[in-house]
């Protein structure tokens, strides 16, 4: 039954959230948007269809039910511990989020990964729906990784589903256009990575694209030193990208998902 329900939860709240952080943006934008925003949507909403539908037809289990059948099976490091459910759940959280971290940098560090990551770093601009541009290859990579985790780990399927709903909502939030007084970013990256925190990952300049890899938890860069508070051209007028992929023309979807296979934007 959670099986079944999960994509329907997942839908559901990824559908409201994207609208709230849509609305957001609209009325109170962190910066000025440039490119037609109907477009943009629709591509990105495209590639997350696509990648949806990939990853139901080649992993038909998913992370919930990899979870199911380590559960009746009695694998993984969790169920062989016994630990109560009141502290498997929240340290199932932390870890998956844990696994999430070290992914982002391996993407970035090698360079194989890297061409497949590099698509989501060539958007030019940053709102809610670049939280789901991801080239199709790269997500169905990470899908094998989370499932490896998810067995090793004999995580429960309600701790999964927990994660994967916050994992979605983070993603949009924290590539979210929007204003957030300064005051209040303080606060809330003390645990979540925020949208100020997560743009500076997508700088132009390298040393700050290999920073700020968190999703989710904030603790991460900081604990591991890849934390940087802020761009240094500051927010409003850094150059988000990448060199090489910066012509209109790279916007479209048939160039999204060649890019890997192709050395620059020429």
């Amino acid at each position: 039954m959670l099986n079944e329900f999960e994509p329907w939860l997942r839908l559901g709240s990824f559908a409201g959230l994207l609208l709230l952080f849509l609305l957001w943006e609209h009325y109170a934008p962190r910066r000025p948007q440039r490119q037609r925003r109907g477009p943009r949507w629709l591509r990105h909403l495209a590639l997350a269809g696509l990648n949806t539908l990939l990853v139901r037809a080649l992993f038909p289990l998913a992370a919930v039910g990899a979870a199911l059948l380590a559960a009746e099976r009695n694998w993984g490091v969790l169920a062989w511990l016994a630990l109560p459910d009141w502290l498997a759940l929240p340290l199932t959280v932390l870890l998956l989020d844990l696994l999430i971290y070290w992914q982002h940098r391996l993407f970035h560090r090698v360079p194989l990964l890297w061409r497949l990551h590099r698509m989501h770093h060539t958007d030019t601009e940053l709102d809610a729906t670049t939280g789901v541009r991801f080239h199709p290859l790269e997500i169905l990579l990470s899908m094998a990784i989370k499932l490896a985790g998810v067995l090793l780990l004999g995580a429960s399927p309600l701790a999964v589903l927990v994660f994967e709903v916050l994992l979605n909502a983070t993603s949009l939030f924290n590539h979210a256009n929007i204003h957030l007084p300064a005051k209040v970013d303080a606060v809330l990256r003390r645990l979540l990575v925020t949208p100020d925190m997560h743009r500076v990952h997508h700088s132009v300049y390298p040393q700050e694209t290999d920073s700020n890899f968190g999703f989710n938890l904030s603790c991460w860069d900081r604990w591991l030193g890849s934390y940087r508070a802020r761009p240094r051209d500051g927010h409003r007028h850094m150059r988000l990208g990448l060199k090489e992929f910066r012509a209109p023309e790279e916007r479209g979807l048939l160039r999204l998902l060649t890019q890997p296979f192709r050395r620059t934007g020429i």
